[in-house]
């Protein structure tokens, strides 16, 4: 299996990439997964050079791969003006645009980083929707940190559940169902209606 990460961050050291690497270890310990991350950051240039000419450049057509590949995806982003990053935003323009279903029934983790808890509600309000409408299967359980959620009680709880989510919907765990035993691995159909219980 491979899990993929598309880390939005943009600066280094970054809040955004060290909550994307916890929720992919957080994963990878569920499953056997390769893990790849993609900096946007380290992109920037190719996806506005795609943007404007079609076109993407030998790194951004080997994100865009990877994540087109991807068994699973985590995707972080900061919150800037009360919503996902420009680039954050523009690479996944870039991507449905190259292939209109490449997140079509793929398991996506969402999550984001701010200075306050007030702008948690940019997944519900902005990834959700977003990953909604390239329909991509989103976790129940999004995961946001603030700067005082660093080091707080909560946010590993967060990680966790979600992480464990993720991993059950690409398959990699057994899931318990009403009509199931705990030890039974399910179908991927099934995995998901057990998860909205």
């Amino acid at each position: 299996m491979k899990l993929v990460v598309v880390s939005a961050g943009l600066s280094v050291p970054s809040s955004t990439r060290l909550l994307a690497d916890r929720l992919a270890t957080a994963t990878a310990g569920r499953t056997p997964a390769e893990v790849e991350v993609v900096e946007l950051r380290d992109l920037a240039v190719e996806i506005a050079h795609n943007l404007t000419n079609g076109f993407p450049g030998r790194a951004l057509g080997a994100a865009l791969d990877a994540v087109t590949a991807a068994d699973g995806l985590i995707v972080v982003t900061p919150v800037f003006s009360a919503s996902y990053s420009g680039l954050f935003k523009s690479f996944f323009d870039v991507l449905s645009v190259r292939e209109k279903d490449a997140l079509a029934g793929k398991p996506v983790l969402i999550a984001a980083t701010g200075g306050t808890a007030r702008h948690s509600l940019v997944l519900e309000h902005a990834l959700r929707p977003l990953f909604a409408y390239l329909r991509a299967v989103v976790v129940p359980t999004a995961v946001y940190a603030a700067s005082e959620d660093w080091g707080a009680e909560g946010l590993a709880e967060r990680i966790d559940r979600a992480a464990g989510e993720l991993a059950a919907l690409m398959g990699a765990v057994p899931v318990r169902t009403r009509e199931a035993g705990p030890a039974a691995v399910v179908p991927f159909e099934e995995q998901l209606a057990a998860l909205r219980r």
